[in-house]
């Protein structure tokens, strides 16, 4: 019979979208949630699931916020010992920074390291899953694959494709990035809990015959997720559009090669053409706001109020290491931050939605992860609304759940982390 663990506190899921109608009409907030063979089996009152499950170890988690662990749509796990590197644009930052770091990840033992240095932290700050890239070398993708199969992590990563405009030791081929790529995905894409992404880095550092390549393997695996991205800067747009001239936009330099689709991940996606704002909403691919590392880098300020109107699937990521946390609680708050500059302030019901439900549909996996409910994977997180002396006196005023919540929000950290669940197993606290 599986273990049965009964976790009592505030336990918080969504029943809807809170950016549809009032944000706390899409919240649900039961007394306990119970967990079995890795699942979500219950939520409910303590006495009603205590009462039909009595074999059910109880945890006390008084007034703690209970919710579904945070689910990060946009890393790149390589970059975990550079992150906050400083005072560097866009592409200045990739050539000083990130690709002497990434080609370290040459080495086996390197990348294991790494790798596992970077699931602790990311646990430590409450999130559960992520969708990282990893180097051109498959042995950054062997690393971090068997770290998170050992942690039983729901993971997606993928080897970064690059053949162009990166140094020598960190460029493969058309042929050598398909090659590799597929012998990855068919090693690893469904094994256990682990989702293989193709990973072409961006359009200036693909070939046209390596953006070709990327599309055809895509188009003979068409259930795997496919990672990139999108007009994050106006200058690397400028670039993109000296690179391919005949192209519409920066958008077309992925859709002309079968790079566009409903299973496309779009990072950053800031300085959107009409056009491709269109474009991405028909065949609806999910485009991810990655807001510390906008500010950090100065990359622009994403229209979350625009396109969330206009219908599109939207995800939240930290882009460890040009963004400058592993916290979902910090990119929430710069993401509140951002949607007040643009005038829309997003309500903490919003926020919590975008790390969780909203980057779980992101990446196709909202019926696996991302909320609590019955028959869903057992990842948590439990945060302690009361961390710190300045979180504890802002909360004790709190009149309703969002005030207690937002302080957290706003200067939480993974001091507020109590415990962590993946996979039904405690594996923080």
């Amino acid at each position: 019979m599986a273990q049965k663990t009964l976790l009592k506190g505030r336990v918080l899921s969504f029943v809807g979208s809170p950016f549809e109608g009032e944000p706390g009409d899409a919240v649900r907030v039961d007394e306990a949630v119970l967990l079995s063979g890795g699942m979500i089996a219950g939520t409910g009152s303590v006495r009603d699931l205590a009462k039909a499950h009595p074999e059910a170890e109880i945890v006390d988690h008084r007034d703690r916020l209970i919710l579904a662990g945070f689910v990060d749509a946009h890393v790149h796990y390589p970059q975990t010992a550079m992150i906050a590197s400083w005072g560097k644009r866009l592409i200045d930052w990739l050539s000083t920074y990130t690709f002497p770091e990434e080609m370290k990840f040459a080495s086996p033992d390197y990348a294991a390291e790494i790798a596992a240095r970077y699931l602790d932290l990311t646990t430590a700050h409450g999130t559960t899953t992520m969708c990282s890239y990893c180097t051109i070398h498959p042995e950054s993708v062997e690393a971090f694959f068997a770290e998170a199969q050992a942690r039983g992590q729901r993971v997606v990563a993928g080897k970064t494709c690059m053949d162009r405009n990166a140094p020598e030791g960190l460029r493969d081929t058309a042929r050598t990035a398909y090659d590799q790529s597929k012998t990855l995905l068919q090693k690893w894409h469904g094994v256990d809990r682990i989702s293989y992404a193709i990973t072409p880095r961006f359009s200036p550092t693909s070939t046209l015959e390596q953006l070709e390549a990327m599309g055809a393997l895509w188009a003979e695996h068409p259930d795997c997720l496919m990672q990139t991205h999108l007009s994050e800067q106006t200058d690397e747009i400028e670039w993109v559009k000296s690179l391919f001239p005949s192209a519409r936009d920066y958008l077309d330099t992925y859709e002309s090669f079968g790079l566009l689709g409903g299973r496309g991940l779009y990072g950053h996606a800031i300085h959107l053409e009409p056009r491709e704002r269109d474009r991405l909403r028909e065949v609806d691919a999910a485009l991810i706001h990655c807001p510390t590392s906008n500010t950090f880098i100065g990359s622009g300020l994403f229209d979350m109020a625009g396109l969330m109107a206009a219908g599109h699937r939207i995800g939240l990521a930290t882009d460890t290491g040009g963004g400058s946390s592993f916290s979902m609680l910090r990119t929430m708050a710069a993401a509140y931050e951002i949607g007040q500059l643009r005038g829309v302030p997003l309500h903490p019901a919003q926020l919590l939605w975008l790390a969780t439900v909203g980057s779980a549909r992101a990446l196709r996996m909202d019926d696996l992860i991302g909320n609590i409910a019955p028959g869903m994977e057992a990842d948590l997180v439990v945060l302690d609304l009361a961390s710190t002396p300045a979180i504890a006196q802002r909360s004790a005023r709190a009149e309703d759940l969002w005030e207690a919540v937002f302080p957290t929000i706003m200067m939480g950290d993974d001091r507020a982390v109590v415990e962590v669940w993946i996979g039904g197993r405690r594996a923080l606290g």
